[in-house]
């Protein structure tokens, strides 16, 4: 799983697989859900994400992560 944010665009993918989506459904204005040829979800784009979201924290907690980057501007922390 991945989080991108456009700040050009002010949108945040989410990214859950992957894998090309193939359909896209608004499930609400302006938020998008992208699916896979067998329905899935892959993602979720979400406009205007500064409004909708606090963005300047984000925890995760008890996943089973192998691997955790993290990225602020140019340079990543891992």
């Amino acid at each position: 799983m991945r989080v991108f944010y456009y700040a050009e665009t002010d949108s945040l993918y989410i990214e859950l697989r992957e894998e090309p989506g193939v359909d896209s459904v608004e499930v609400a204005p302006g938020i998008v859900v992208d699916l896979n040829a067998q329905g899935d979800v892959v993602g979720i784009d979400i406009d205007r994400a500064r409004e909708r979201l606090s963005l300047e924290r984000l925890e995760v907690h008890d996943l089973p992560l192998k691997v955790l980057v993290a990225q602020a501007g140019e340079e990543p922390v891992r």
